[in-house]
């Protein structure tokens, strides 16, 4: 498994800072973020990256593999809350299934630690973050970094989707 984590410059933190974990679910690729809200209104990118697994790995591997990291992740950083896409359907159901069920893994491991699940449609994320629900991908990428400090420039489309939902549960929730 490939991972690419970004490491904070700063991982302390007042203890009552309003933090969220942002998941963009897949098992190929899985984009994750944390988001720390900030005083003066914006909100901070602390970690974020794409995990990706190996095809050459079983799928219960890859969800295994996935498990792990993010219980680390958590038990790291301890945000309080999940924010997660929810899912829509694709014309492959067969990636469709794979990405419910490692949704459901994730779901499950955050509530294991104790975080509060809040789920997004993928209209409601792009409205939150761009104001437009016909927004296109290209468009999120370029309001990403007007709405959050971001530690480093995201390689992939999964990780700035995963700022995204954070950004959402921020926007709607995180008050």
């Amino acid at each position: 498994m490939s991972t690419k984590n970004h490491k904070p410059k700063t991982k302390n933190s007042p203890k009552s800072a309003l933090r969220v974990l942002g998941l963009d679910p897949g098992y190929e690729r899985l984009g994750v973020a944390i988001l720390e809200a900030l005083p003066n209104g914006k909100h901070q990118v602390i970690f974020s990256a794409c995990w990706r697994t190996s095809s050459q790995m079983t799928f219960s591997e890859r969800l295994l593999n996935l498990g792990i990291q993010l219980e680390a992740l958590i038990a790291e950083y301890a945000p309080k809350f999940l924010a997660i896409e929810k899912l829509y359907f694709e014309t492959n159901q067969k990636t469709a299934m794979h990405v419910s069920e490692a949704r459901g893994m994730m779901l499950y491991v955050a509530a294991r630690a104790g975080l509060t699940a809040h789920e997004y449609t993928p209209l409601e994320i792009k409205v939150a973050v761009t104001g437009y629900g016909k927004a296109t991908k290209a468009q999120i990428i370029k309001m990403v970094p007007l709405l959050s400090s971001l530690p480093h420039k995201p390689k992939y489309d999964d990780e700035y989707d995963a700022i995204a939902v954070g950004l959402t549960f921020m926007a709607r929730d995180g008050r």
